[in-house]
Order: C-alpha cells, then sequence, then structure tokens
C-alpha cells in the first residue's frame, strides 16, 4: 500500500531498538520511493517524545478515520 506524507499509521509489529510497540501510532513525514519505497515516521508517546525513523510498507498500516 502507498502512503502519504501526513497519513496516520501504526506499527504493525515492535520495534525494540527503537522503543516503538506494535500499535503506536506517528505520522508519515517524508514518503520515499528511490532506491525502495519506505516512509520515514514521526512517533510521540505519552510523555511527548518523539522519534523519527524510516520504515518498509509492510512495518505500518493506515489508520482509517473515524
Amino acid at each position: 500500500m502507498k502512503f502519504s506524507e501526513s497519513d496516520i499509521v501504526r506499527a504493525k509489529e515492535d520495534i525494540p531498538e527503537e522503543c516503538i510497540k506494535k500499535g503506536d501510532v506517528g505520522t508519515v513525514v517524508v514518503a520515499f520511493s528511490d532506491p525502495n519505497e519506505t516512509y520515514e515516521v514521526k512517533f510521540v508517546d505519552k510523555n511527548n517524545r518523539s522519534r523519527q525513523m524510516v520504515l518498509l510498507p509492510d512495518e505500518i498500516e493506515k489508520v482509517e478515520e473515524a
């Protein structure tokens, strides 16, 4: 699935080295297509600490708007 910048996404798996848990919600900041499809996602935890990381499309899923 292709994601766009500003899409709200959810981590599909734990990423322990980055302290990201399955289900954590973040925002796509940058979408890359070259050399591979990847997405820079910004996550903010309950203590207002942010982490940005580059993820593959199969590591995230779009959060559907209610």
